[in-house]
């Protein structure tokens, strides 16, 4: 005999929570996505007034300057002038200040939560699951909010991508300074440290390569999330990956991969060293 169990209306909910927020505040978020989107297309604007080749040569300097390595800066320079050779330079461009603006939002609200949940017992219980409920939630589920709040574009496109891409900031901050060795933490309570001096002058920096971890952890994520963000008008490199899909021309989805790998590589070793640096 089948019993009829009435359904959960989990998604009926979430649809009400969401149909509530777009009706009472969405002038609120299209004054934030107006100037969001005005900001963006500053930035990219800006990023592509220098002629390539000296954008490429400033790249360069700079890889090497962080990284200090001959090796890594030559293939900074054949592979951001290999993508300038494929036509796909603008593109490029449009990733780079979206992975940016993404990165830094990210870092500014993930670093203060990580920090809190670090000396917080209560808001470390409470933050850890909605982190495994965040990293486990496929990424095309956070397109779905981003559409009716910010519409089409590269506003809705970062949305998605800082929801996607906070987890790794969050979560390894607060295990940098949970593991600063309890007897430093004793030494500077001896010597007469309030929380603010333990902080700032001993946690964090101890920290930092844990920190610089979850910060590369976090452009690594935004990188894989241009291809999907893509298909709620992010452009880029993504989009350059969406149309060949659309159009089946294999050949242009693979340079444009290739793009985004060279890009993921050079982002990489540059937040390695940095890391490095700060240990």
């Amino acid at each position: 005999m089948m019993y009829s169990i009435p359904k959960i209306p989990i998604g009926k909910t979430i649809e009400v929570m969401i149909d509530f927020f777009v009706s009472h505040f969405s002038i609120v978020t299209k004054v934030i996505s107006h100037l969001a989107g005005a900001g963006i297309d500053l930035m990219i604007t800006a990023m592509l007034f220098p002629p390539p080749w000296l954008f490429i040569l400033i790249l360069t300097g700079i890889t090497y300057a962080i990284a200090r390595k001959k090796g890594l800066a030559l293939f900074c320079f054949i592979g951001f002038s290999l993508i300038l050779n494929l036509g796909l330079w603008n593109a490029t461009i449009n990733t780079l200040a979206l992975v940016f603006i993404s990165t830094l939002t990210t870092i500014a609200i993930g670093l203060p939560l990580g920090i809190f949940a670090a000396l917080n017992n209560t808001a470390n219980r409470i933050i850890m699951p909605v982190l495994d409920f965040m990293q486990t939630m496929p990424a095309f589920v956070y397109l779905i909010p981003a559409i009716p709040f910010f519409g089409l574009g590269k506003v809705a496109a970062i949305f998605s991508t800082l929801i996607f891409a906070m987890p790794p900031s969050i979560r390894l901050t607060a295990l940098g300074i949970r593991q600063v060795p309890v007897e430093l933490v004793e030494a500077a309570d001896a010597f007469g440290s309030n929380k603010w001096q333990k902080l700032f002058k001993l946690q964090i920096p101890m920290a930092s390569p844990t920190i610089m971890a979850g910060v590369n952890q976090t452009i690594m994520l935004a990188l894989s999330m241009v291809v999907i963000a893509a298909m709620i008008g992010a452009k880029g490199l993504g989009g350059e990956v969406w149309k060949a899909i659309q159009r089946l021309q294999p050949g242009r989805g693979f340079e444009a991969g290739l793009s985004i790998v060279i890009l993921a590589i050079v982002l990489d070793r540059i937040m390695q060293s940095l890391g490095k640096t700060k240990q």
